[in-house]
């Protein structure tokens, strides 16, 4: 055989074994979760997308779910994309699990107490590793580089940025990422509302501040979604975070 032919055969080999276990998970069934469970909706005056809790924990996919983010190996993720859509969905699955598992509750938070936060309980397993809210977001969401991660990620509160009625994938993380953060940064109930010359925005960007320097910092970050906003207009961190739960009241 000519050794040309020969060095391509092994190139596409390597190339096909590498993609084979490269993949990230089949999210068929957290889609159809999602798409029966989180609908439009408004809560304390807020539109946003309203989750039906009670119906996710009565929907014989939800422990499927919950046990397929268990038995993932995520040495499978390859890239970025991969590791950020499916650390995101693995949040917002968790964020709801520990809700359900303490249902009835009026806020997440109040799963938590004084000397025990609850982004720091125990939430369920990744990879058949026990984690917390507060490790996915913290060692390894925020250390992928993309603060768009804050306009995805969701804490099952009115406050926090909607959660979408599909899950992310990494073929379309971009694209889904940018709709989050125009949707968010349009919902004057939590995102940006303007106010007396002054743009107030989520607290949001107070408390990652830092992260969104990669792309300029936040007035550049928020200027970008939002064109409408001029130079010279202040921008203010200071819309008070509604911790109810997102659901429709």
């Amino acid at each position: 055989m000519n050794p040309m032919n020969t060095f391509f055969i092994f190139t596409a080999s390597v190339f096909f074994v590498t993609n084979l276990f490269a993949a990230e998970p089949d999210w068929t069934a957290y889609d159809s979760l999602l798409k029966a469970h989180v609908k439009h909706g408004q809560r304390d005056g807020v539109s946003l997308m309203a989750v039906d809790y009670v119906g996710i924990k009565n929907n014989p996919l939800y422990p499927k779910i919950i046990k397929q983010i268990e038995n993932y190996d995520v040495s499978t993720l390859s890239n970025n994309n991969e590791k950020l859509s499916f650390y995101m969905n693995a949040y917002n699955i968790l964020a709801i699990k520990m809700v359900l598992e303490n249902w009835p509750v009026k806020s997440i938070k109040d799963v938590g107490s004084l000397f025990s936060s609850v982004w720091k309980k125990d939430v369920g397993k990744i990879n058949h590793k026990i984690v917390t809210l507060s490790e996915i977001e913290h060692q390894i969401l925020r250390k992928l580089g993309d603060p768009r991660i804050h306009m995805a990620i969701v804490c099952a509160s009115v406050s926090c940025p909607d959660l979408r009625d599909e899950p992310y994938t990494a073929a379309s993380l971009d694209q889904q990422l940018d709709e989050q953060s125009i949707s968010f940064l349009n919902n004057s109930g939590k995102g940006l509302r303007i106010k007396s010359n002054v743009a107030e925005v989520s607290k949001i960007f107070d408390w990652f501040e830092e992260d969104f320097e990669v792309l300029g910092g936040v007035a550049s970050f928020i200027r970008k979604y939002r064109t409408d906003i001029p130079a010279q207009m202040k921008i203010d961190a200071d819309i008070d975070y509604n911790w109810n739960l997102n659901i429709n009241r």
